[in-house]
């Protein structure tokens, strides 16, 4: 049965790997939305800005559509998807030519309230 009071926000096509955006979405699974939010603050990953706004976004959608309050939410889901790799190619030495991929990713993130 699916719950009325999760709100959602999605990021799609972030020009970085999946895996060092999972590194941070795993620290904050489960966490209430103060506490990501100065967990996001003080990491040293990149990855860290495209999260931040993925979860302020859900955190409006949820003020938004479902008049929910900002300090009673939780992430009750945060994933990230592979999305489409850019392929470019670098010249080497002796004719030569070596792939490079540019790896994208959507970010997801589910908040709701615990109010209940």
């Amino acid at each position: 049965m699916k719950d009325k009071t999760i709100a959602k926000a999605t990021a799609k096509y972030v020009r970085m790997s999946p895996s060092k955006v999972r590194r941070v979405l795993n620290q904050l699974k489960y966490l209430s939305y103060q506490e990501a939010l100065m967990v996001l603050e003080f990491l040293p990953y990149k990855s860290c800005l495209p999260i931040w706004q993925v979860l302020q976004s859900a955190a409006a959608n949820a003020q938004t559509n479902l008049g929910l309050k900002k300090q009673n939410l939780f992430i009750s889901e945060a994933y990230v998807d592979k999305g489409p790799i850019l392929k470019r190619f670098k010249s080497r030495a002796q004719g030569r030519v070596y792939s490079i991929h540019k790896y994208t990713c959507h970010i997801t993130i589910k908040v709701q309230s615990n109010e209940e």
